[in-house]
Order: structure tokens, then sequence, then C-alpha cells
């Protein structure tokens, strides 16, 4: 009897420190601005569930950022900068399209002006080759102007975890965030845990979003190796994430809960790698 006592008391203080745990939810996209941010606190609302902010891109699904637009590309930046200005708890995350070039370098140079932490590109959305060298001249430049880079990395492309890693090697003063950690190729970003043993090789600039594929993952044949893998990767270097409207946060935290990660592992990855790496702070609850 004293032993399930202390069972039960243990899982109490275990759900009593997860419910104190604040959450930052990096991936969040608001293709129609403010509606679509009406809706994503609705949908919080409803699965009575809080965040200390977020960050919110525009574009991705039907909103695609396209090579020849950069006048389009501006007044969306400038539309979800304005929406953030309203909204204390909105991270603007900007876009360029890097093929612009000379354009796009100006469009990250305002926007970083502005206050823009992250840049998100998608190269499957926006049809360009992360291998090319109008890419690295624009993550050189982030890296310069103290901008991350997130970009998908959901293997839905060919050879897309190998150009992001090349990317990330080659500019080594620009810190990377890669979403959904490969997607199902999420075993190739082990070679993290070698390749930090290889002097002067990897600067150690590359973080991950789990959002999605910790949904599609968890409860899965393959759920321990993806735990293997966040670990090699390095629990201090993920971050969580929705991915709304594909899926939501009460989807990705179900999954991220199941997952055999200590509490401090799982309080990293909910907020305190995104509070370290982008200067949050951490509202109260």
């Amino acid at each position: 009897m004293l032993g399930r006592l202390i069972f039960l008391t243990l899982i109490l203080i275990a759900s009593a420190a997860r419910a104190q745990t604040p959450v930052f939810d990096l991936h969040v996209h608001l293709w129609k601005g403010d509606v679509s941010l009406r809706e994503y606190e609705a949908q919080l609302k409803a699965a009575g569930q809080e965040v200390a902010g977020f960050g919110a891109m525009w574009f991705g699904g039907p909103n695609q950022a396209l090579q020849g637009q950069p006048e389009q590309v501006r007044a969306a930046n400038d539309n979800l900068i304005a929406l953030a200005a309203k909204n204390p708890k909105v991270m603007p995350i900007a876009t360029v399209h890097p093929y612009d070039g000379a354009a796009a370098v100006a469009e990250l140079e305002r926007v970083a002006a502005r206050g823009i932490k992250v840049l998100k590109l998608h190269p499957h959305t926006q049809k360009f080759d992360a291998a090319d060298p109008r890419v690295l001249q624009l993550a050189q430049r982030a890296g310069e102007l103290g901008v991350t880079m997130l970009f998908d990395n959901a293997s839905i492309v060919p050879g897309d975890c190998e150009k992001l890693f090349n990317l990330a090697l080659n500019a080594p003063k620009t810190k990377f965030i890669f979403a959904h950690l490969g997607g199902l190729n999420f075993r190739f970003w082990n070679i993290l845990k070698a390749a930090r043993t290889a002097q002067g090789l990897f600067a150690d600039n590359i973080y991950f979003d789990i959002s999605a594929i910790v949904v599609i993952v968890a409860a899965s044949p393959i759920e321990a190796e993806f735990v293997w893998t966040i670990r090699n990767v390095g629990v201090d270097h993920v971050l969580f994430g929705s991915d709304y409207p594909q899926y939501s946060l009460e989807q990705n935290a179900r999954a991220l809960e199941r997952l055999s990660l200590d509490e401090g592992e799982k309080t990293k990855i909910r907020f305190e790698n995104a509070q370290k790496l982008f200067g949050l702070t951490k509202l109260s609850r």
C-alpha cells in the first residue's frame, strides 16, 4: 500500500511539474494572418493549453513565397511584423526567396533591422536547391546579422539532409534550425555525434524542431530510435513545435510526453532551448 502511495505521489509531482513548464511553439503557420492567429488561439483554449510564445510564419501551404516576387514578400513580412507588434506572444518569422539574390539579401537586412530573429526557407515549397550558392550567401549574411535560419527538413526533396548538413558546415557562424528533424530520414542526423569529434569540422550550429514528426513517430516501432537520435544530436539542440494548422499543439505535446525522455529533457525541449536560442523571457502561467 505504501509503495502504491509513493508511486501515485511521484505521478502527481511529475504532472504538477509539467503543468508549470512553459511551452514555446516554434512552428505556427498563420496563412491568413489575424484570422489564423485567432483560430490557433481558439484551438489552444479548446484544448486547455497555454503557450509562453510561438514562432509565426506567413508562408507555406497555399501561400508560396516564389521567386521574383520581392515586393509581395516584403509586404507579407511587414504584415506579420505588424501582427506581432499587437500580440506579444508572437515571434515573427520572415522569409525571402534565395534566388532573388541581392534583393533577398537586402530584405534579410531590412527585416533584421526591424527585429526579426528567424528567417524561414522551404526548399520544396519555394522550389530552390539548398546547395545553390545563393542560399549559402544568404545564410552567411544571416549569421553576420545574428539571424537564425529555419529550414524545412522533412526529407521530401532529394538529398535534403545531406545538403543542409553541408550548408551548415559552410556557414559556421550561422545558427540553423532544421524543422521536423529530417522527417522519417531522422537517422541521418546521428552523424552529428561523429561530426563533433572531427577537429575543425563542425561548429555545433545545428538545431532541430520536432514538430509533426514526433506525432508520426510516437507509438511507432521506431520510437526508441527517435529518442536515441534526439540524444545523439543533443537534447540542448532540440525545440518544440506544432506545425499548425496541419497538426495541433495538443497532438505534439501528447506525443512528446510519450517519449522515454526524462522530465528535465522534455522541459528543455518545451521551452528552455528556445529561451536560450532566442533570448526569450520566461512568462508565468
